[in-house]
């Protein structure tokens, strides 16, 4: 077992867990957009960092997702900094997907009602649960980060509509933002239509999801 700290609370968790995971498990809640407790982490909205200090003495920031548990290390979910730094992500977020209401509740929560940044009308904000519940739990690999930079984008591999897509709709499932919808019976990523959903991999990837 290892002990920890967090908001000057002193908590045990599991040798391997994430500070996350630490904090979900005594109710401290983590503001996040692209964990699923059933899927890898990759740390890319931010907004999970938390402020750290080691048992040595090291202060930095940190994506909670991503950091393991150690022991004597005290972690600041909510501090000035932190505070700073996520507004200052969420107005990026707000600016990319002005539309979103997920987004904007949870700008909202943060004192973010308006954007210094160009609104950009987008909906996707590259959180990549949608490649990554298509790797791990559908192992489908139908959809992918394509592209570097500013014109990164989540799409097919290639811009194909690939015959790999099983429509389990998980991609749907998973999406914070409603990018990824189910109109009609069918999985749209924009103009892009994937296949119909399929009532036995719907039911398939809901099964993986609950063992996971």
């Amino acid at each position: 077992m290892i002990t920890l700290t967090i908001d000057g609370r002193e908590i045990g968790a599991r040798e391997g867990w994430t500070v996350l995971q630490a904090a979900q498990n005594v109710g401290i809640e983590i503001p996040t957009l692209c964990y699923h407790e059933a899927l890898s982490s990759s740390g890319a909205c931010r907004l999970c960092s938390v402020e750290i200090t080691t048992k040595r003495g090291r202060n930095r920031v940190v994506t909670s997702c991503l950091y393991p548990v150690e022991n004597g290390l005290d972690v600041q979910t909510n501090s000035e900094k932190i505070k700073r730094l996520r507004r200052g992500l969420m107005e990026l977020l707000l600016a990319r997907c002005p539309d979103s209401e997920k987004i904007k509740h949870v700008a909202g929560q943060m004192g973010v009602t308006e954007p210094r940044f160009r609104m950009e009308g987008e909906e996707c904000i590259l959180c990549g649960l949608c490649v990554r519940v298509c790797q791990e739990i559908s192992e489908a690999k139908a959809i992918s980060a394509v592209n570097r930079g500013i014109k990164k984008e989540i799409a097919p591999p290639f811009h194909d509509l690939a015959e790999t897509c099983i429509g389990c709709g998980g991609c749907a499932y998973v999406c914070p933002t409603g990018a990824i919808k189910i109109e009609d019976n069918q999985i749209r990523l924009g103009s892009k239509i994937f296949k119909d959903l399929s009532p036995e991999e719907v039911k398939k990837m809901e099964e993986k999801f609950k063992s996971k």
